[in-house]
């Protein structure tokens, strides 16, 4: 039986990733999909979002028309600075990172695997420039990796799979993974499903997934 559901949008994974970081985290959002997470952050909540060119304490994308050219986090997208926030050298920034005072990173992905590994700077194709960034210190610098991703690519394949078959970003870091389809926890046990959207089952969800699931639902 094939039941209907709606995967969720990148604003949904985005909101839902926003909903686990906590009051005081110090948090640090990867290049592409993971910065829609600091629009739905709480404003009850003190979160300071770091950005590796050297920014600390960014808010939410401006409103059309007051963007400022100073202004921008490590993907050149326009932010804005919340009172309190700061900028610094590019070294700082990054030593900032590799001494373990970033909390939390939320990165995207190409390919996650069972254990952990992560893979997002290089599809392997010819015609791609691969593109490490800062990814590879944040995915061992950082006390916790979220990764936020579609559950399957473009050509329908699982993201999440037993072994990686990408160039590696970092070794057995992720710690729990979003998709538009569930949240999973990476465990010493396996991949322990927390939630799956509305009207997808547990079978279903498994058989898009390139790796064995345990069902915490």
């Amino acid at each position: 039986m094939i039941t209907n559901y709606t995967p969720w949008s990148v604003d949904e994974i985005a909101r839902r990733v926003a909903e686990d970081i906590e009051e005081g985290m110090y948090v640090n959002l990867g290049i592409g999909q993971p910065t829609k997470v600091a629009d739905f952050l709480p404003d009850d909540k003190d979160i300071f979002l770091h950005s590796e060119n050297g920014v600390l304490g960014m808010g939410p994308e401006p409103a059309e028309g007051k963007e400022d050219g100073d202004l921008i986090n490590a993907g050149k997208q326009y932010i804005t600075l919340l009172e309190g926030g700061s900028y610094f050298h590019h070294g700082d920034s990054f030593a900032m990172i590799r001494g373990g005072h970033i909390d939390l990173c939320v990165l995207g992905a190409f390919e996650v695997a069972e254990n952990g590994d992560i893979a997002n700077w290089f599809l392997g194709r010819p015609q791609d420039i691969p593109a490490v960034g800062g990814a590879m210190d944040l995915a061992v610098g950082a006390k916790e990796v979220y990764v936020m991703m579609d559950h399957v690519s473009k050509n329908g394949e699982p993201k999440i799979v037993e072994n990686l078959k990408l160039p590696i970003t970092g070794e057995k870091c992720v710690n729990r993974i979003y998709t538009d389809l569930a949240v999973i926890n990476v465990t010493d046990k396996g991949l322990a499903v927390r939630e799956i959207i509305d009207g997808l089952t547990f079978e279903e969800l498994q058989a898009k997934t390139g790796a064995k699931l345990i069902n915490n639902t």
